[in-house]
């Protein structure tokens, strides 16, 4: 049987979406006006994909936007000159403190015993930052990946998280591989999948693309 067509006109159309709209609207400020609290979050970007550590830069960018005092430690490829770096450097170092603690990948340096003081180091600053509640949000880039090989103790860092975060404090971790330990207390955490890369096609790592 051949359905008949759709007659409505485009008044008609244009009022029925306006009034699907307006209930779903009232169903929105009906949800929003049940969530008034705010606290410090822990925030955890992970998996294959690429965009953890924008993403957190990005957030970044809004703290400095807003005139929030923020800090990055960068852990493992602090070595490198990268974009992020060079802007919050160059521009907005009175709001954003920068210490990149990394020396390079694990199979750059080759030397576990110097890649796990490097994480120690890095993991010292994050604490004496986090601790300063004139922050209002620490980013600990690649933190994730010292935490993978054990560079250092997933329980002391999920301790200090718990125990020792100031209330209104953000904290943003970055890193495939996101121990279960650090997933469990978060607020949040996204999950980068990977669908598609260039470096797969031979496509090198690019200036303002990945770093």
């Amino acid at each position: 049987m051949t359905p008949e067509p759709d007659t409505q006109t485009a008044e008609e159309t244009d009022a029925r979406h306006a009034k699907k709209m307006a209930k779903k609207k009232a169903a929105r400020d009906k949800i929003m006006a049940a969530k008034s609290g705010e606290k410090g979050l822990i925030i955890v970007h992970t998996g294959s994909g690429k965009g953890k550590s924008s993403s957190a830069f990005g957030m970044i960018v809004r703290c400095v936007a807003h005139g929030f005092p923020c800090a990055v430690v960068q852990f493992i490829k602090g070595a490198w000159d990268t974009g992020e770096r060079r802007l919050l450097t160059g521009h907005f170092g009175d709001l954003c403190q920068f210490h990149a603690m990394g020396e390079g990948f694990t199979w750059e340096t080759q030397d576990r015993a110097r890649d796990i003081a490097a994480a120690r180091a890095g993991w010292e600053k994050a604490k004496e930052l986090i601790r300063d509640e004139s922050l209002r949000m620490v980013v600990l880039d690649e933190i994730n990946i010292a935490l993978r090989y054990d560079y250092l103790d997933i329980a002391e860092v999920v301790d200090f998280l718990t125990t020792q975060k100031p209330p209104m404090t953000h904290v943003v971790l970055t890193g495939r591989n996101a121990k279960d330990e650090l997933i469990e207390i978060a607020d949040l955490v996204t999950e980068m999948t990977l669908v598609k890369h260039p470096f797969r096609s031979g496509i090198k790592a690019q200036a303002g693309v990945e770093f």
